[in-house]
Parts: C-alpha cells; structure tokens; sequence
C-alpha cells in the first residue's frame, strides 16, 4: 500500500488524541504521539505520509507483520458468524485456539486459561501457584517486566515497579544471570551460571522454602535487556525449584510465538515449567488475548476446586480466530524457521558487524529477531550512555540517537541505553538490511557521545 499524504485528517486525529486520550507510562503535557494513518507488513506510515520500518513490531507483537490478509478476514469472518460469547461455554474458535497453543507447549502444559494480556496472564499465573502450593511468596528477577497490574508490576524488576510498589505483595527479587554486568564478578558464562544458581539457593535458604510459592522468569528477558541465559541456568533453577516444591513459571508474554526462532523461548533449554503465560505474538496483537498454559499436576488441583479467577472476555471469540489464523499463517509461512534464518544469517551477522565500527555499542545479544545493542560511552568501562533509568538532559544521547533512526526512516525500540532490534518474525532480507542500514547511520549519532 502507497501512503497518501492528508495533513488535515492527521491534525483532526492528533487534536482529539491530545484532548481525551490519557497514555500510559507518560507525563501527558510533555509527549508528542505520531499520528499513525496506516500499516502493512514490517512498514508503518503517518498522515504527512513518511513512512517507518518497524523495529518494534508494536510494542514486540506484530510477529506476522500488520494486517496479515488471512488473519484480518478471519477476524470478519469470526464476526459476522459469532462476535463474542461469555467464557463459560464452549465456543469453537477458542477450543480450536486452546488446541493448537496446547499442541506447541511444552511437556503437558495442555491446559490453557485465556486473559486478555500478558500482565493479567501473570496476575492468574500467581494466583493459580499460591493456590496450589497454599504458600505466600513469589520470586522473581531484577531487570525484568511481567506487566503493569497489581501482582505482575510488583514482580516487576525496572523502575516502572518504583511508584507502584506496595510492599506487601509478597514479592521477593533476586538477580538473574546477566554476564555483561555480572552482579557476580564472574568471568565466564559457566561461572555466571553457577553462582547465579548459588545465589537463588541462598535466597530461598533465608527467605524459607516453606514460604516460597512460585518462581516467575521471563525465558529470555525482554525490555530489560535480552539476555539469553547462560547453557544450564534453566535446568538449575528446575532442579531448584523442584527440590522445594515451588512452582515454576515461564513469562513467555514476549519471547513466544516464533520470536526467538522457537514456538517458545523454552525449546532453546530444553524445560518444560509448570506453568507459562502468553500473550502478544499469538495473535500478533490483532486482537488482546493472552493466557496461562498450565501443567497436569496445577489442572489436577482445580478439578474438583473451582478456581476463583475469570475474566469476563475469556477467550473471547474474535481474539481466538485471530489466535488460529496467526497460528495457521505461522505453520503454512513457515514463520518460525524464518526468524531463525533471518536473525542467524541477516540480523546477527550485521549487528555484530556494526559493532565492529562503531564505538558506541558495548555488546550485541540475540536470537531470532529477539536482539538488543548496549550502547556505551567507553567500551573498556562498560559505561552505559545514559544513565539507569535516565530522563531529560540526562537521556539526550539516546533521544538523538533515536530521533537520528526516525530521520531516516526507521523507528527503533528504545530502553534506557539499549536499542532492541525487533522487527516481525516475517520481515525480509531486504527489508532486514534496510533497517540495519539505518541503524548503521543512527549509531554515528550515538558514537559522538563516546570517549
């Protein structure tokens, strides 16, 4: 599709937005949201009709691209047969959705809860694990994100938990592995591993693993970073939380549904959790739906228990036949080996080579199209760019950076001092290189900032 510039209606939406819409995550008097008139594939336009490479695939779920044929005409077919029903009965297009998420997770996680995102998802996650366990205590990472209500912002491991913490929510935070800024002092990955591993043991000894319910980890870590966890880190905490009986949870909100190169994040550790949330790349974000995968052994405790959570839209129908189209186009697209192929031939390779030239970039990680550039002010200090959590002036570097990317054409996802490279599992070689090329020319941007 051929953006057609229309100044006039761009200006209409932008004055309503501005006069009603209350956005998240923002000061409202001092943010300029684009004006968005249209979408296709891994391309976004405004109404002046500039045109952007989506690096961000939304907010990291566009993972079939934006208005996928298929997917939009199964939503109006869904629609015009039945639009919605209450979660309580059987409706075709969400036992089919159930069915085909229970056939791609792992182990015998067969039994699926749906919510309507990934932060509700952590919400039922929890709830589901203190039931079972009748345990209070939840764990989990610094540098981490599980959403932004009540229990999953206070699992949270950024600065968006800050002023949102009750401190009475049972929460217990511990560091993850992260070998760039080892918490640790480690100096090689098995190192960061084994005292990471450690240091969990140690938390649960003096936190009581009596009191202990669950343990929530994103596979791989998302906006906090993508760090892939070193080989046996998962396993180990499997291991641990088997020994104590706690319950293990995989956040696979961002990292599922083909953005890594796997179903899920999981298949590249070979573990299976006892539960897993989803949302985002199920559907592509087409329409809201998340869920819980849950294991054998937590359905068996709610068998003849009424579990005492629901959601009004539950597995909403018009969600579910987004969720089996997304899942179709996947399989007949072969979507997920695309991903692979893309981030082992295209995304990886080039970002290690813009590494190689530019000074600002501390450490490239990634799989799929799951990558994340720390950039640095000097490489041999590991001095980030801006500061943690910076604003304002402090953040100038990187607001340049950024806006050098839009210049050219590509909007990049931005996180304190890191620059995540996450385009749809779909996006092309040419369309890849495109975008890295901008990225080249962004980075001379944040190289000035260097020592």
């Amino acid at each position: 599709m051929t953006p057609q510039p229309n100044p006039q209606a761009g200006a209409a939406v932008k004055a309503a937005d501005r006069a009603h819409v209350f956005h998240s995550w923002s000061a409202q008097e001092l943010i300029d949201p684009l004006a968005v008139a249209g979408a296709e594939g891994s391309y976004f336009w405004d109404y002046e009709g500039k045109r952007y490479l989506d690096f961000t695939s939304g907010l990291v779920f566009t993972n079939i691209g934006y208005q996928h044929p298929k997917v939009v005409a199964a939503i109006q077919e869904q629609a015009a047969t039945l639009s919605t029903f209450a979660p309580a009965f059987a409706v075709e297009a969400r036992s089919e959705a159930a069915r085909l998420i229970a056939e791609r997770t792992p182990g015998d996680l067969d039994k699926i809860f749906f919510t309507n995102g990934g932060a509700e998802a952590v919400e039922n996650a929890t709830r589901m694990a203190r039931l079972h366990t009748g345990r209070p205590k939840v764990l989990s990472a610094y540098r981490s994100y599980h959403g932004a209500t009540s229990t999953a912002i206070n699992l949270t491991g950024d600065p968006r938990r800050w002023p949102n913490d009750s401190g009475a929510a049972g929460v217990v935070h511990f560091w993850a592995p992260f070998l760039y800024r080892s918490p640790f002092h480690s100096d090689s990955e098995r190192q960061e591993c084994e005292r990471a591993l450690q240091h969990l043991e140690d938390t649960i000894a003096f936190e009581g693993p009596g009191t202990i319910a669950a343990l929530i980890l994103e596979t791989i870590p998302g906006t906090a970073g993508i760090m892939t966890p070193p080989a046996g880190y998962l396993t180990g905490v499997r291991e641990i939380c088997d020994r104590y009986g706690i319950v293990f949870v995989l956040d696979e909100v961002m990292a599922g549904f083909g953005r890594t190169g796997r179903w899920f994040a999981a298949d590249h550790y070979e573990v299976t959790p006892d539960l897993m949330t989803f949302a985002k790349g199920v559907n592509s974000g087409y329409v809201p739906l998340g869920g819980v995968a849950i294991s054998a052994e937590i359905a068996e405790t709610f068998a003849r228990r009424p579990y005492p959570g629901g959601l009004t839209y539950s597995g909403h129908p018009l969600a579910c036949a987004a969720a089996v189209a997304t899942i179709n186009v996947m399989e007949e697209e072969g979507i997920v080996g695309q991903a692979a192929a893309i981030g082992e031939t295209v995304i990886g390779p080039g970002l290690r080579e813009l590494a190689e030239r530019h000074p600002s970039i501390g450490e490239v990680r990634g799989t799929g199209v799951f990558w994340a550039l720390e950039l640095v002010k000097d490489r041999e200090t590991r001095e980030p760019l801006v500061p943690y959590n910076a604003s304002g002036e402090a953040n100038a570097p990187m607001a340049a950076f950024g806006a050098a990317a839009k210049a050219r054409g590509l909007w990049p996802f931005i996180n304190m001092n890191r620059t995540h490279v996450v385009p749809p599992c779909n996006i092309t070689e040419a369309e890849a290189k495109e975008g890295l090329a901008a990225l080249d020319a962004a980075l001379s941007v944040a190289d000035e900032h260097t020592v």
